[in-house]
């Protein structure tokens, strides 16, 4: 992993830099969390095994850790820049593993250091996913949570047959965010164009838009269509243990 001494990068400066810029979208942000790791209490315990999928810089696994020390954490993700922070962030922590793997290849848990976890925790994350690699997606899932395991995922998830309900929620998060801007705050774009100035993250965050390029959502399918989802791959019980007026934290019990 990469030294914080010998680069001089500040890693917990920028793990939070990224806590903020994530919190301009989602200032609930730190509630789902709490609810996620209360359900992995719940249903797992305080020692888990956790899969953090899609894990970015880390956020699901530094929440996780700081909860429950004696937990262990795999974070699994392709984004070069992002996973450069989490791996100075928790460089010397025994307890967390990171992998470089596209989600999309199915070959992608032939990387992963244990064949099962008691949870996969994801969050904002899979929504870039179209239906048809997330189902494949959950279906591998299925195969790696341990009976009596959990799946949580925590995300856009759009409920079509509300769109007068959607487009005032939307409109009004969208004014919050801009006044939250016009005050300093910086969105997507904004915390990316700093990176890229970064003298350690600049090479790895170019390396990052050459493969996603810009943003880009898939389909955002509403709570009830991931639960059906999800039971159909193997899941027994699938439903939304949080919501806010915009997203879900959908738990999914093997």
């Amino acid at each position: 992993m990469t030294d914080a001494a010998a680069t001089g990068t500040d890693w917990v400066a920028w793990q939070e830099s990224w806590d903020r810029q994530q919190e301009w979208y989602m200032p609930d942000r730190e509630e789902r969390f709490r609810v996620m790791l209360d359900m992995v209490e719940a249903v797992v315990g305080p020692q888990p095994r956790v899969l953090d999928l899609a894990c970015g810089t880390g956020s699901i696994t530094d929440r996780l850790l700081k909860r429950f020390p004696k937990a262990t954490s795999v974070g699994v993700d392709l984004d070069p820049a992002l996973l450069a922070i989490a791996k100075g962030y928790f460089a010397g922590d025994e307890r967390v593993s990171l992998v470089t793997a596209d989600l999309k290849d199915p070959t992608w848990v032939t990387r992963l250091p244990y064949d099962t976890y008691d949870a996969v925790l994801t969050a904002t994350a899979l929504h870039w996913l179209h239906t048809e690699p997330l189902t494949a997606l959950y279906g591998q899932l299925a195969g790696l949570v341990r009976d009596g395991g959990v799946l949580m995922n925590a995300d856009h998830m759009i409920d079509e047959t509300t769109p007068r309900i959607n487009a005032a929620e939307r409109a009004h998060r969208h004014a919050t965010m801009d006044r939250a801007r016009s005050a300093g705050a910086l969105d997507w774009a904004a915390w990316w164009a700093v990176a890229a100035q970064d003298p350690v993250l600049a090479e790895p965050t170019a390396r990052r838009f050459e493969i996603y390029g810009e943003h880009a959502d898939g389909d955002m399918p509403s709570a009830r269509r991931h639960a059906e989802i999800l039971r159909a791959a193997g899941f027994d019980e699938a439903r939304a243990v949080w919501s806010s007026p915009s997203d879900t934290l959908l738990l999914a019990l093997k």
